[in-house]
């Protein structure tokens, strides 16, 4: 259900009562937005599993050597296929958010008079305030999606956390290094592609997932300077020129994916079809609601709150790859 009170703002500068409820699927464009717009889910790097209500179930199956010479018989194979299973089971979180309209005035004002950024103007201030609380949950749940900790409140655990945890991991030997830097990237990842298992090397959602800093000491070492093997010029002869931020990377004829919620002493190698997100787009818990306090208190206040699910697995431990620096 959805229920909106008033919408409306005054040409006199001041906003009027805003006050909006969106619940369940209703609710779902809003969480949407605040959750898969991070950089690593915006952009497909991993795969999304938009509508757990409560848990998924994400089989795993290891088979052994199962072709044997003919025969005019059938004899079946003896625990030739195993089927085990990892659970992903989003957890329920909330945003609570108490903010005054006062100081978001000017920044809306410019963007009705087509003074800002923004492509497109929000239908409402409420939109306009839940634009701004959105883009903070993305940020955060990108964090969670790599590096949370679910005994941290707000946390659920991230993928270098349960991958850490989980001996059918493929570590990667960190060559005693405490940092990436532009002149042992080159070797780090290096190691990332030989501890990447056979059977998952050559798949074409292969990817190798960096934080920030991996990625800028990556770039970096392109630039050249006679470093990382690129002669004094760097790639393309440009030198520290190359790179435009647009330009798609990869090491080896593996992509490079920047996860910027990536923990600065880890890096992921897998298949994007190997680890999921999953959140309940369409679950009966999600909630969004824009109360303005100003018929209750006589405040300028707005609070903003946000109720959805959320949590990352990944379907088998052993085609993954990490490296964790020392």
């Amino acid at each position: 259900m959805s229920n909106q009170k008033v919408n409306l703002y005054a040409g006199n500068g001041s906003v009027d009562t805003i006050t909006s409820t969106y619940a369940g699927e209703f609710a779902g464009k809003y969480i949407s937005a605040a959750l898969l717009t991070g950089k690593t889910l915006a952009e497909g790097a991993i795969t999304i599993k938009p509508n757990v209500k409560y848990k998924e179930v994400v089989k795993k199956v290891a088979s052994t050597n199962f072709i044997a010479d003919a025969s005019c018989d059938f004899s079946a194979t003896a625990d030739a296929l195993t089927l085990t299973e990892r659970i992903l089971q989003p957890e329920e979180f909330q945003v609570n958010l108490e903010l005054c309209k006062k100081d978001f005035r000017a920044d809306w004002e410019a963007v009705q008079m087509g003074y800002s950024a923004f492509d497109k103007l929000p239908a409402s201030f409420s939109d306009f305030i839940l634009g701004h609380v959105s883009a903070k949950v993305a940020e955060k749940t990108e964090q969670n999606i790599w590096g949370g900790v679910n005994a941290n409140a707000g946390e659920f655990d991230g993928i270098t956390v349960l991958a850490a945890a989980d001996g059918d991991v493929n570590d990667a030997a960190n060559g005693s290094e405490t940092s990436f830097s532009s002149s042992n990237i080159a070797t780090l990842l290096g190691n990332v592609v030989d501890a990447i298992p056979s059977a998952v090397y050559g798949k074409e959602d292969l990817t190798i997932y960096v934080p920030t800093v991996a990625l800028q000491s990556y770039v970096r070492s392109l630039g050249g300077f006679a470093t990382g093997g690129q002669g004094a010029a760097g790639t393309n002869a440009q030198g520290s020129q190359w790179y435009n931020q647009g330009n798609a990377l990869s090491f080896e004829g593996i992509k490079i994916q920047h996860a910027p919620g990536m923990p600065s002493d880890h890096i992921v190698a897998g298949e994007a079809s190997n680890i999921f997100f999953g959140t309940g787009l369409l679950s009966d818990h999600n909630e969004v609601k824009v109360i303005d306090m100003a018929d209750i208190d006589g405040s300028q206040n707005v609070r903003i709150i946000m109720r959805y699910t959320a949590g990352v697995q990944y379907g088998i431990g052993s085609d993954l790859t990490l490296l964790t620096l020392a």
